[in-house]
């Protein structure tokens, strides 16, 4: 596989994934739910940044470099030990299709990376795999948001 292909294709996919939820983050009604597709959209940056600096490094004709990012992403396991998703299914039944669509996002790209690592060997496989942790890590979360919140919506008498 050709690693540089995977990595500009990525970098397209990271750059709609931060605009879907820098986006959305305004649109959301839960202030604790805005604060998470803030975070992730940073977290989303920081992939950005990452891919930029891998496609730059195979430009200048070196290897891909090792991997340098934690294997999850901060937000989503701060979130996980704190309870976010608890706070924040208390009141989304509104933005349902919004946590939904982050889910299956976030679920993409887990998997885009998780193929393209099964194809590619040495350092490149370790950088994919690493990015497929870290967007399962979202992935895990957002299902978890939208569980939750679907959970309280099933149980609501009819018309809310």
């Amino acid at each position: 596989m050709n690693i540089k292909k995977i990595l500009e294709y990525a970098l397209e996919r990271e750059h709609e994934g931060k605009r879907f939820f820098s986006e959305n983050a305004e649109r959301l009604q839960n202030a604790a739910a805005q604060s998470a597709f803030k975070a992730i959209a940073e977290e989303e940056q920081r992939h950005i940044e990452y891919i930029s600096a891998q496609i730059a490094a195979l430009n200048a004709g070196a290897e891909v470099p090792s991997p340098e990012l934690p294997a999850t992403g901060f937000f989503a396991d701060r979130a996980e030990s704190q309870s976010i998703v608890d706070t924040v299914s208390e009141s989304m039944v509104a933005d349902l299709p919004v946590l939904r669509m982050a889910y299956l996002i976030e679920r993409d790209f887990a998997e885009f990376y998780e193929m393209a690592a099964s194809k590619s060997e040495g350092k490149a496989k370790e950088v994919l795999e690493m990015l497929s942790k870290w967007e399962g890590g979202h992935e895990r979360l957002f299902k978890k948001m939208h569980d939750h919140a679907f959970e309280q919506y099933a149980q609501m008498p009819w018309g809310g």
